[in-house]
């Protein structure tokens, strides 16, 4: 019965992936033109985030 332990930390690593949670999506202007974009992260320096998070790509569901 050694290897009860072993099968139970298998089981619980397996079982993490059924709790995970896709990324948010926010809602960034471009500081140089106001053009607005849907990312789930920084598209770089010339960014600000404006809104979120959503839960779509096209940021109209709010989380």
């Amino acid at each position: 019965m050694r290897s009860a332990p072993g099968v139970m930390a298998l089981l619980l690593c397996l079982s993490l992936g059924a709790v995970a949670a896709p990324a948010p999506w926010y809602l960034w202007r471009s500081k140089v033109d106001g053009k607005t974009f849907c990312f789930q992260t920084s598209p770089g320096q010339g960014w600000e985030r404006v809104d979120g998070p959503f839960r779509d790509a096209r940021c109209e569901k709010p989380a």
